[in-house]
C-alpha cells in the first residue's frame, strides 16, 4: 500500500527499524532515520542510502533541540529507539528511565512543536510483569512490571495516553513478543548461535529451561503494526498485543538451534532458577485475539519462527552484537 508519506523512524538502524524503513521506502514514502547509532548498525541502511526518499540523522533522542529540528515536516513518527539491553538495564536503571522514558517524552515534545498527530510505539510484553491471566489480554490489569525495562515502557505508554488527549495526538501502540529474524543483536536465540559457535559442545542455558516464551517474526512484526496503522483507527490511543498465538520454552528453543546449526550431543548446562536473569519474567502468553478480529494473524508459529530465526542468523554469518 503505497501512501507517499514522510515517515520518521526513531531506532531506524536497529533490528526492527532497519527492516521497518526497508518496507516504508519499498512502499514509496519518504522516510528519515534518526539513530544514535550506539545498538543500530549502520550497515543495515547502506542498501537503502543511496534512495532519494531516504535520510539519516545520526543524533541522541536525548536532544530535544536536535530532535525537534530534524522531525520538522513529517507526517508520521514511529517511535522504535529505546534501551534493549534489558539485563544491563536492571543493572543500571538510567539506561532504561534515559533511554526510554525521557527520549519518549522528548520525541512527544517534538511532536507537539511541529504539529505531528500520528505516532506509532513499539512498547512490550514487558509492562504485563507476572500477571495471572493467560492468555493476557491488552486489558488485563493492574500492570505491575518486574524490569526497569518493563517499567520503562508501562511509563512511556502513559505519557503517549496524556499527550493524546491533551494535543491530539493519535497513536498506535505495539506490545511486542519475542521478535526474532535477520539483524537481531539479542534475545536467547543469538545468545544460543553465538554461544554455539564458540563451543558446539556444550551449551549454557540462563535459568532451568523451562521459561515459556512467544517468538515471531520480525517481517510478521512489520506486517502487524502496519495492518493495525491501516485498519485501526477509531480511537486516539490504542494497544494491541503483537506475536504469534504459540510459545515454547527455552530448552526446545535450545534444541532448534542445535538441529538447525547440524550438531549432536550438545549437552545442555544451566544455571539454574526460575529466571533467566533478574526482572525475566518466567511465562507469558499473548492473548491476540484483538489483532486478529482486526483481521490480522501472524504467519508462522512460534516453533516456525525459532527455526526460521536460527537459519537466518547462520545465513548471516557475522553477529550484530549489541
Amino acid at each position: 500500500m503505497t501512501d507517499g508519506k514522510r515517515y520518521f523512524v526513531t531506532g531506524g538502524a536497529g533490528f526492527i527499524g532497519s527492516h521497518l524503513v526497508d518496507r516504508l521506502l519499498a512502499e514509496g514514502n519518504q522516510v528519515t532515520v534518526y539513530d544514535k547509532l550506539a545498538l543500530g548498525w549502520s550497515k543495515w541502511l547502506d542498501e537503502v542510502s543511496q534512495n532519494e526518499r531516504f535520510s539519516l540523522v545520526h543524533a541522541n533522542m536525548l536532544d530535544l533541540n536536535s530532535l525537534t529540528k530534524a522531525m520538522a515536516g513529517h507526517d508520521v513518527v514511529w517511535h522504535l529507539g529505546a534501551n534493549t539491553d534489558i539485563p544491563g538495564g536492571t543493572a543500571d536503571p538510567q539506561l532504561d528511565l534515559q533511554n526510554c522514558t525521557i527520549a519518549t517524552s522528548n520525541v512527544l515534545e517534538a511532536m507537539t512543536a511541529n504539529g505531528i498527530r500520528k505516532l506509532l510505539f513499539a512498547s512490550s510484553a514487558a509492562v504485563y510483569g507476572e500477571t495471572s491471566r493467560y492468555p493476557t489480554p491488552e486489558d488485563v490489569g493492574p500492570l505491575l512490571p518486574i524490569s526497569p525495562y518493563g517499567a520503562a515502557k508501562l511509563a512511556c505508554e502513559g505519557l503517549i495516553s496524556a499527550y493524546c488527549h491533551l494535543h491530539g495526538i493519535q497513536a498506535w501502540m505495539f506490545r511486542f513478543a519475542n521478535v526474532v529474524g535477520t539483524r537481531m543483536g539479542h534475545g536467547v536465540i543469538f545468545d544460543f548461535v553465538r554461544k554455539l559457535r564458540e563451543d558446539p559442545h556444550v551449551l549454557e542455558i540462563l535459568g532451568d529451561g523451562e521459561q515459556q516464551k512467544n517468538f515471531f517474526l520480525v517481517g510478521d512484526c512489520v506486517e502487524g503494526m502496519l495492518f493495525a496503522f491501516h485498519h485501526a483507527n477509531g480511537k486516539p490511543c490504542d494497544v494491541f498485543n503483537l506475536g504469534s498465538d504459540s510459545s515454547l520454552k527455552v530448552t526446545e528453543v535450545a534444541r532448534i538451534a542445535v538441529e538447525e546449526m547440524g550438531l549432536r550431543d550438545v549437552e545442555f548446562r544451566y544455571t539454574g532458577g526460575q529466571r533467566g536473569w533478574p526482572g525475566d519474567v518466567p511465562a507469558y502468553f499473548h492473548d491476540v485475539t484483538k489483532m486478529r478480529k482486526l483481521g490480522w494473524t501472524a504467519k508462522d508459529s512460534a516453533v516456525e519462527a525459532v527455526h526460521t530465526a536460527v537459519r537466518r542468523l547462520m545465513a548471516q554469518g557475522e553477529l550484530a552484537a549489541t
